[in-house]
């Protein structure tokens, strides 16, 4: 086990920041890319912390990111808005996006944020529980580099492919999941692969097709979806969510434009506001008050809610910081030294 070393956010926060900025990640883009990192370590999610920044460097530095991209807006129909990305992190874009979003489903009852031409390296909930905690139910995915092979073939054909829900509740926190339609994000294969563990089967297979625990050789083959046929079928699904319907890319196009930089993937993200109220009217937080019998439903044989592992590790976390393994910060360090 490596040695940890104990970080404040805001410690990692400053972190991040200072390692965008010494490789040339525009001001305006700065503050929401490394948000979304500390947010990971926040939550304890740490395939979507830190460990991203390793990630972000290096696609600055291959140039497959656009670094002082300004996005813009288009509005093709009433509950339709467009961000074009410019080639940029999706962060900012989403930032400009997310209100224009919100007030649309608010007033339609529901709407559609297409993000386009955006780099997106980050996990999908903190977009759906910013918008379950405005009130609204919230669904995003997005494809990604054709990693992962389809249900009974063994070359990679999806990427990862989130997708990611948000309900709002009436306590402190909404119902959100948010996962890989592949067994495993890809950052926890990488993580093994950095500190030396077998995988477990089913998390890949090798270039002959064969299974694997070798982290390496996952990396170096195919991933696998998740429930075999039943993440296939969604991958697909996202594939053409986040691709042909809103004009961007499919995991297969993002890894020939990549070109063998292994940066990260670029392409589009859609993601689906409703407003409950668009339906329910006056009786909509009635409505949302009695889904809660749901999930006592759940909780109450000791079955646990998703994502109430990462609430409980950010209630630690803003109190205690968080760990970091020491190696992992010797890298990371070593890019503004």
């Amino acid at each position: 086990m490596s040695e940890k070393v104990r970080m404040s956010l805001g410690e990692v926060r400053d972190l991040a920041e200072s390692v965008l900025r010494r490789f040339g990640l525009g001001e305006a883009h700065v503050q929401a890319v490394a948000e979304t990192m500390v947010a990971g370590e926040r939550d304890g999610c740490a395939s979507h912390g830190i460990y991203r920044l390793l990630v972000c460097a290096h696609t600055i530095k291959t140039g497959k990111v656009v670094p002082d991209a300004v996005p813009s807006v288009h509005e093709p129909s009433p509950a339709i808005v467009r961000i074009d990305a410019g080639g940029g992190f999706a962060q900012l874009a989403f930032e400009l996006g997310r209100p224009i979003l919100a007030e649309k489903a608010r007033r339609f009852g529901l709407a559609a944020l297409a993000i386009n031409h955006c780099v997106h390296f980050a996990a999908l909930w903190p977009e759906v529980e910013r918008l379950a905690a405005d009130g609204l139910v919230a669904f995003a995915c997005t494809p990604s580099h054709a990693w992962v092979a389809p249900a009974g073939g063994r070359l990679p054909v999806f990427g990862t492919n989130p997708i990611a829900f948000g309900w709002p509740r009436p306590g402190p926190h909404p119902f959100v999941f948010d996962f890989a339609t592949s067994a495993v994000a890809r950052g926890e294969i990488e993580l093994h692969r950095r500190e030396g563990r077998p995988i477990p089967l089913g998390w890949g297979i090798d270039p002959d097709g064969n299974p694997t625990t070798d982290a390496q050789a996952a990396l170096a083959g195919a991933m696998l979806t998740f429930g075999g046929h039943k993440g296939s079928a969604l991958a697909t699904m996202v594939e053409l969510l986040g691709g042909p319907l809103i004009g961007d890319m499919t995991s297969a196009e993002s890894i020939a434009l990549d070109d063998g930089a292994k940066a990260s993937p670029i392409g589009g993200e859609l993601i689906i506001a409703l407003d409950p109220s668009g339906f329910l009217g006056s009786t909509a937080l009635d409505h949302i008050a009695r889904a809660e019998s749901l999930f006592d439903q759940i909780t109450s044989q000791g079955a646990r809610l998703p994502s109430q592992r990462r609430y409980d590790a950010r209630k630690r976390s803003l109190t205690e910081g968080v760990d970091i393994p020491g190696p992992l910060l010797e890298d990371i360090r070593s890019l503004i030294d």
